[in-house]
């Protein structure tokens, strides 16, 4: 099993939407970062876990727990010229974007923030709260989760 932390903006989709969902289930889609798609798409499985972040809004921070529900396959928004994430050089044929589905598996008591997180020894690694690191998508080792998991 593999750990993962995937960041949204609450305005755009939260937790609760995604708890609110049909079976708490939703495709991660619009990811248009070519490492972040490289991941989902190459090394995201089934079951590996998933930290919720909310990014840009007053609390950013860890907020809930959610799972890969089904691995990678072609972003649609991506061929679609009515949606926000449409890229017309994505091909269907040979498509350049993907995505995965992810299932809510429940909510933190509290949010764990970034301000939290920062100043812990233990994260120093952690790609969240090193500068300059702006991808949506990272992997967490099983002891950053676990360290993390404990502040709640």
């Amino acid at each position: 099993m593999q750990y993962w932390l995937m960041k949204s903006e609450p305005e755009a989709f939260s937790i609760d939407d995604l708890a609110e969902r049909p079976r708490q289930t939703e495709h991660w889609d619009g990811v248009r970062n070519y490492q972040a798609r490289n991941m989902m798409r190459d090394q995201m499985k089934v079951g590996d876990l998933i930290f919720f972040y909310h990014s840009n809004c007053q609390l950013p921070g860890i907020v809930g727990i959610a799972e890969v529900a089904k691995e990678s396959y072609p972003d649609f928004t991506a061929f679609n010229p009515d949606d926000q994430h449409f890229d017309p050089k994505s091909n269907p044929d040979q498509p350049t974007w993907y995505m995965v589905d992810v299932k809510f598996v429940r909510k933190l008591q509290r949010t764990i923030s970034l301000q939290e997180l920062k100043p812990q020894q233990a994260l120093a690694e952690l790609a969240l709260v090193r500068r300059g690191n702006r991808l949506s998508i990272m992997p967490i080792t099983q002891q950053q989760w676990d360290f993390i998991l404990g502040l709640k």
